[in-house]
């Protein structure tokens, strides 16, 4: 289940989620809960579980990166640590020996789109997009086919989550669309949900 979707221009970063919760062969539940949050300075939208989700959009509080550290090297380290300890308070770690797991998620942060594995590694794009979840190599191909085209970051959103929403059972509108603006560290005033 799930899209996530993400595109930045290097200032701001444009998120992107359905609504799908669960599904099986026969049955989806549309969820009223977001799949995106804003944390601090961060954008976070998830897939693998809604528990964890609910953690990292709650729960999830990150120090400050010191100034002159790297912002790749910050989020490998200091926030990776911060959510490690999140979802360990919050029952959500799964250990196999002396091994964590947990699940996947995209954060948006000064510009950049970063995303975290299971296993907790830290992955950018050399492309300014990227995608998680059962819709992700749907989407990606949606985003692909839009590089270069004069067209609103919230329209290319749109089109790769319905891309996923057509060719994927477990993803369904409604879409929400967030939006983090980097320089200026504010949250955008409006959410826009699309029901595409």
């Amino acid at each position: 289940m799930t899209c996530i979707v993400a595109l930045t221009d290097g200032k701001k970063v444009y998120m992107g989620a359905d609504s799908a919760g669960g599904s099986n062969d026969w049955s989806i539940t549309v969820r009223a809960d977001p799949k995106i949050y804003r944390v601090g300075p961060f954008l976070i939208g998830f897939t693998s579980s809604f528990r964890m989700g609910q953690l990292l959009g709650h729960s999830l509080t990150v120090a400050s990166r010191p100034e002159g550290t790297d912002a790749f090297a910050f989020m490998c380290t200091t926030f990776i640590e911060a959510v490690r300890a999140c979802f360990t308070r919050g029952g959500y770690t799964r250990k196999d020996g002396e091994r964590e797991s947990a699940g996947t998620f995209l954060v948006g942060y000064e510009g950049r789109i970063f995303r975290i594995g299971g296993d907790y590694q830290v992955g950018e794009n050399a492309v300014n997009f990227n995608a998680c979840g059962c819709g992700a190599q749907l989407a990606l191909g949606s985003l692909h086919s839009t590089v270069g085209m004069p067209m609103l970051p919230e329209i290319k959103l749109e089109r790769a989550l319905a891309a996923a929403a057509e060719f994927s059972a477990g993803v369904r509108g409604p879409f929400r669309i967030e939006v983090l603006d980097g320089q200026t560290d504010q949250w955008s005033n409006e959410e826009k949900v699309c029901d595409l």
